[in-house]
Parts: C-alpha cells; sequence; structure tokens
C-alpha cells in the first residue's frame, strides 16, 4: 500500500546535490556527496511514495485492470514468462549514478498514479514494459531489448521510452516533418496536421517554402498574399494549444528557402524588438541554404529572392523542389519570374545577428545534404532538432480537403547508443538490438491523422539511430576531445556503426522478405562500382583502419573488430539481393533527457560544463557532473566553449561521412564573438561537408556577486 512522508526531506537531498557545486575543504569536487543525493532521493522520497506489491502477477493485474498498463501488451506473454522477465530486470542490478538522472526519470518518465501522487514503478519495471512492447511477443527479443535498456547501452527516446507499455499514452514516435503546398487546402491540412500530431507527441516542423511571398497575386489580382508570417502565427498557436496529455508541451518549427521573398521578415520574427503582431515566441526557425547563396557572398554578389508563385509557375514544380544552385542563373534570366535582390553577405550577418539574439535560425546545408542523400528525391527541411533528413512527396487534395494524391512525409523513431556503455559490451550486438527495436516502433505505428505520415512510415520504416556519450567515453580512455586521436575514434566508431545498422537492416529484409519502398531507385540499388552508396568502403576512399596507434590499440583493448574492405563488399552484396528494410537508418539528436537518466554526455558533443546546472520550475537548481569525471582526469572535461567551434564541427565532419541523415550539431561561443565569428563557423561547416547547424550559444557573464564563492560550475 502507499505510505506517505510525514516530514519535507527536499531539502536534505537538494542540499546534498548542491554540495557538488562546492569544493571540499580539501580543494577537490565532492563527488560522493551526489551519491548520497541519489540514496536520500531514493529512500525519503521515492520508496515512502511507491505503492507496492506481493507479487509480478498482482502487480500486472491491477496496473491493467486500473488502465494504467495497455492489456494487449502483457497478454501476449506467459505469466510464468512475466515473472521470470521482471525477475530478470530487478537482478540486472541497476541504480542511478547521479541525483538528476534519478530526478529526472522520476518526474518525466515513470508511470504514476492518476493523481499524480504515487509512483507505480522504478527504471527497470518502466524499461521492462518498453521492452515487452517493442518485442510483440517475442520472448528473447523481450530479453534482449531489456538487457541492453537496463544495462544502458541502447535508451530509447523520450516519446518511446515515456509511452510503451502504458494505456494513457502519446505515439512512440520522436518527431514528424509535414510539406505545406501553395494553396489553402493544404495550409489547413499543414495546420490540422501540427494540431493531431502535437496532441500525440513528438516534434512537428513544417515547410513553408512553398508559399507564395507577401504581396503576391491569387487569381491573377496583384498584391493579395500575406505571406509566411501569418501563417507562422497560425501555427505557433496550435502548438501552444495541443501537448501531450500535459506529458509534453507541444513543440514545432518551420523551415523557410534562403531565397524566399519573404525570408527577412521571417527572420525578424525572432528578433527581441520585433513588433508583437510578427513577433514568434516558442516556434523555431530553420533557414535552407543553397551552395549558391555562400558562392555569391563570397563573390560579393547581390541575391535574388524568387517568387515561389512564378517559380512553380514556370518551372513545373514547387519552389521547395527546384535545385537553387544548378537552376539559378536560369532563374534569374527568366523575366517571367520575379525577384527581389538583397545582399548576399548582409543576409549572412542578419542571420549571425538573430542568431545571437534567440540562439535561431537552425540551417540545413541543402546540397550537402542533396549529395549525401542516398534516397532517390530531394531533401528540402529538416526537423525541429535538425537532425532528420528524408525524402517527401507532395500531396493533393480536393476541396472538401479529402486527398485526392496521398503523398510521403516524415515520422522518426529514434534512440541512442551509449558509446562508453556499447564499446564495454558487444557493439555489433548492441546495433542490432537497437536497429530492432527502433524498426519495431515503426512497425507498430499508424499515424491515421496524417495520411501521408502513415504511408510514408509503412512504406519506408525509416529510423533514427543516435549516438551519445562521446565526450565521456573518450576522457574515460584518456582521449582529448578534438584531437587528432578523438577524430581517428570517431570515424572508425562510426563507421563501425553503419556497417552494423546495414547488416541489420539486410537481415530484417530477408526475415519480412521485402525492401523499403523505392529501393530500386536508390544508391543502394546502383550497380557495384557504378555509384552504389558503399562502393567508396570498397575502392579505398574511406579510411577503413585507425589513423593512430593509440586507438588502433584502443579498438583492440576492447575486442571491437572494424569492417574490411573485403566485409563491405560482401555487405553491398548481399544488399543488392535482398535489399534494406529501412530507408533511412542513422540520426544523431541532441539527445538531453535520456542522457542524464543514461548518464552520458549529450549526443556527440563536448560537455558544455564540468558541472551543469540545471533549473527545474519551482524546484530550484539542481547539478549534473559529467560522466566519468574524477578529480584526477579533470584536464580531459574542456567544455564546449573551451574547445572552440572548429574542433566540434571536424568532430561532427569525421561522424557525419557515415551518417544517411543528419547530426544535431550546436556552436558554442565566447561571449567576445562577434557575428563575424558566427559567419566563419557556419562556412567552415558547410565546407566540411555538414548538413545542418542546430543552436548558436554564447557564453554569458555571470553578474558579479551573484555565485557563491568556490563553485565548480562557475569558477572552472
Amino acid at each position: 500500500m502507499t505510505q506517505t512522508t510525514t516530514s519535507n526531506p527536499q531539502q536534505d537531498y537538494h542540499a546534498l546535490n548542491a554540495m557538488l557545486n562546492l569544493y571540499g575543504e580539501d580543494g577537490r569536487i565532492q563527488f560522493g556527496k551526489d551519491q548520497d543525493a541519489v540514496r536520500a532521493f531514493m529512500l525519503t522520497h521515492v520508496e515512502p511514495n511507491t505503492k507496492r506489491f506481493d507479487s509480478t502477477a498482482e502487480r500486472l493485474q491491477y496496473l491493467i485492470d486500473h488502465e494504467y498498463y495497455e492489456r494487449a501488451v502483457f497478454e501476449r506473454y506467459s505469466p510464468s514468462f512475466l515473472d521470470a522477465f521482471y525477475a530478470r530486470a530487478a537482478g540486472l542490478g541497476h541504480e542511478f549514478a547521479t541525483f538528476v538522472g534519478a530526478f529526472k526519470f522520476y518526474r518525466s518518465y515513470a508511470l504514476r498514479s492518476f493523481d499524480g501522487a504515487t509512483y507505480l514503478e522504478d527504471f527497470t519495471q518502466r524499461a521492462a514494459a518498453v521492452a515487452l512492447a517493442l518485442a510483440a511477443g517475442d520472448e528473447e527479443e523481450a530479453e534482449r531489448f531489456l538487457d541492453e535498456i537496463v544495462l544502458g547501452r541502447f535508451q530509447p527516446a523520450t516519446p518511446t521510452f515515456l509511452n510503451l507499455g502504458k494505456a494513457q499514452r502519446g505515439e512512440a514516435v520522436s518527431c514528424f516533418l509535414v510539406r505545406i503546398e501553395d494553396n489553402m487546402e493544404s495550409i489547413s491540412r499543414g495546420i490540422n496536421a501540427a494540431l493531431q500530431l502535437s496532441k500525440r507527441g513528438g516534434g512537428v516542423a513544417l515547410l513553408l517554402s512553398n508559399l507564395r511571398e507577401e504581396g503576391a497575386p491569387i487569381k491573377h489580382i496583384e498584391n493579395q498574399s500575406s505571406g509566411v508570417v501569418p501563417v507562422m502565427k497560425l501555427l505557433e498557436d496550435s502548438f501552444s494549444y495541443a501537448n501531450q496529455l500535459g506529458a509534453r508541451q507541444g513543440a514545432g518549427a518551420v523551415y523557410l528557402s534562403a531565397h524566399h521573398p519573404d525570408i527577412l521578415k521571417f527572420l525578424d520574427t525572432k528578433r527581441e524588438n520585433a513588433d508583437e503582431k510578427i513577433r514568434i515566441k516558442s516556434l523555431a526557425l530553420g533557414v535552407v541554404i543553397p551552395d549558391i547563396t555562400f558562392q555569391l557572398a563570397k563573390e560579393r554578389k547581390p541575391m535574388a529572392l524568387f517568387s515561389p508563385y512564378d517559380v512553380e509557375r514556370v518551372m513545373g514544380m514547387p519552389f521547395a523542389d527546384v535545385d537553387i544552385t544548378a537552376h539559378y542563373e536560369e532563374m534569374l534570366a527568366d523575366e517571367r519570374i520575379r525577384r527581389t535582390m538583397i545582399d548576399a553577405r548582409a543576409f549572412f550577418t542578419t542571420i549571425a545577428e538573430v542568431q545571437f539574439e534567440s540562439g535561431y535560425p537552425y540551417l540545413l546545408f541543402a546540397d550537402n545534404a542533396n549529395r549525401a542523400n542516398p534516397i532517390d528525391g530531394r531533401i528540402t527541411m529538416s526537423n525541429l532538432c535538425s537532425e532528420i533528413l528524408q525524402v517527401q512527396e507532395p500531396s493533393t487534395y480536393r476541396e472538401d480537403l479529402s486527398y485526392e494524391h496521398v503523398g510521403r512525409d516524415i515520422s522518426c523513431n529514434l534512440g541512442s547508443l551509449n558509446i562508453a556503455k556499447a564499446m564495454d559490451g558487444d557493439l555489433a550486438a548492441s546495433v542490432r538490438t537497437a536497429i530492432r527495436a527502433l524498426t519495431a516502433v515503426a512497425e507498430a505505428t499508424r499515424i491515421d491523422s496524417v495520411p501521408s505520415i502513415r504511408r510514408a512510415n509503412a512504406e519506408g520504416h525509416a529510423i533514427g539511430l543516435g549516438q551519445m556519450n562521446l565526450h565521456g567515453f573518450l576522457a574515460r580512455e584518456g582521449i582529448m576531445y578534438g584531437s587528432d586521436e578523438a577524430l581517428d575514434f570517431t570515424n572508425c566508431y562510426f563507421m563501425a556503426v553503419a556497417y552494423h545498422a546495414y547488416r541489420a537492416s539486410n537481415e530484417l529484409a530477408r526475415e519480412r522478405g521485402r525492401a523499403f519502398g523505392g529501393f530500386e531507385r536508390s544508391a543502394y540499388a546502383k550497380p557495384a562500382g557504378e555509384g552504389n552508396y558503399f562502393d567508396r568502403y570498397v575502392d579505398g576512399r574511406e579510411t577503413l583502419e585507425p589513423r593512430t596507434p593509440a586507438v588502433r590499440e584502443l579498438f583492440a583493448r576492447f575486442g571491437v573488430v572494424l569492417p574490411t574492405a573485403a566485409d563491405w563488399a560482401d555487405l553491398r552484396r548481399v544488399v543488392l539481393r535482398d535489399g534494406l528494410y529501412n530507408q533511412n537508418l542513422q540520426a544523431v539528436p541532441p539527445t538531453g533527457s535520456i542522457s542524464y537518466i543514461n548518464h552520458s554526455t549529450s549526443s556527440i558533443h563536448p560537455i558544455a560544463s564540468k558541472i551543469e546546472i540545471r533549473k527545474e520550475g519551482k524546484i530550484g537548481r539542481m547539478y549534473y557532473p559529467a560522466p566519468y569525471m574524477t578529480n584526477e582526469n579533470l584536464p580531459l572535461y574542456a567544455d564546449a566553449y573551451e574547445i572552440g567551434w572548429k574542433a566540434i564541427i571536424d568532430t561532427y565532419a569525421e561522424a557525419s561521412r557515415h551518417v544517411d541523415q543528419g547530426l544535431s550539431l550546436t556552436l558554442f561561443f565566447p561571449d567576445t564573438a562577434t557575428t563575424r565569428d558566427i559567419n566563419k563557423a557556419q562556412i567552415y561547416a558547410w565546407r566540411k561537408g555538414l548538413k545542418t547547424l542546430y543552436y548558436i550559444r554564447i557564453r554569458q557573464q555571470a553578474l558579479e556577486g551573484t555565485e557563491v564563492a568556490g563553485c565548480v560550475s562557475c569558477m572552472l
């Protein structure tokens, strides 16, 4: 039965956690205090407020009967298996490594009673419910999923880990991307999609590049269109209204071409002094930039902003689908296409100015993304975290808003490997299990409210396997982030993950008896030696062995065998024969919340601080120590501002070559940075072949006298 505490212990575990940020009398960081905080939190808060049961059978029956758990998930398994399964989960010995990890799990993920007062599951029980749901009755698969999650090698993304197994839940899908075409029916459908998808969970991004600009004609009558900003306002209101049962606030992003006539108005919506009539507060902005934009800026030439209305009439396709770099001169010379000229260098300065003020916009380097894209079609946008890069197909509608043609939009199911734990275990097995787990989400998902997403998911089974804890692993192994050895490891690790991911998807294609829809038109299906996606791993264009002795020894010590050219040639052979089940396989998200519960450094970024300060609403400040950090290895934990943007971009460039989608990359700058510094970093990232840039972060100086003397996070 539920017990309640008679005293308020919050101060005790919060006080212990706060001591992590204060040096001890010996001048050392007090890591042990954080462990004391974990124990105090579990003992004085979690245990007294957790409902107890005499057996697994009693617990599951109660949760199913009271509509906390989804009956169908558990009915696929025998009572004896479930009893042994939950005993297995408990026996894996999970403990939270940090107070923030424990607090985050119980605050955001653990199933609670409907009144919120009582915990109904712990971490291993949440992992067990997720594993059972993913395995859909396959007992051996369920055990593999459970082990990977509880042992920390694989962590499903928040929507999957939060929702699966629960009766009252949103979807397990992480993010959605929806095209909007230049007609009122498509705009209406886009707003409806924002509401429906936000209600079900996951971030939603929408493409605005095809919408005619402000002042464009409607039905040949000039100066009628209101442009993209009013649509942005409608979308922002939609996201603020719809959320996932109150568990996650609605979150949206909009993408616009750099050569759209409304681009400067689009950027102005994020300025601090923007008029309230146009100001966009919560909607994220992304700009799609082709190569020609950089070239015009380099040559100090003006850049043309082309009317999407005219482009579609003249070119016979929506503006977003036009390769602007390839057709720029042609469109510039065509008098039927109206254009506005602006200064290309001033445009990039404007982007940097807005990023200084807001962190936005995200940037999608369109031609880099499309050159690396193995799928037939054109990438025109990204998602809320700028790592999803997939091909879409426009839909068409009748006047009653029913579908005349159901196109293809995007949903993506995410989860990440903990690089350190995956290296400690069996990397190939972890990748295989993760691919199968993410595919299970795709196969079990039906987004009927947005048919274009349902169709693409059913045909493509696209997923996004990510990575986290790169900095933590490197520091644990005595390697400085951004060093030659770190870049060498990053290249080899991501190459190995790609190989095993493709192997796993090929295995699924054989089991299911089919490849993803459109496989035959992809670079994976091209003849060997004639542009096949895997040719570069066979013909010597990619370095397959470590370049440095330290990394060569590292892989040998962990027993990780890197694929050879012969291995890649064999993979190419079986993929040509049997196909791949998943249209897309990898995408590296920013991994926020799941990094804390998994005790990982976020994504493949360097840390932002040795002791990170988190603010949790009324709870106040909490402190999170970087994984594997000790008082002895502190120099290896230089933060992102110290490491600098060049080393971060170099790291992402090494990984990006082996990732079929994108990587969510935040750039960090000191408070002395200028717009010129930001532009230099953007140009460098574009030249290195990166596909997207996420946020821009400027280090803020602490106000004098506002921090406690001797605090770790302020003085390092």
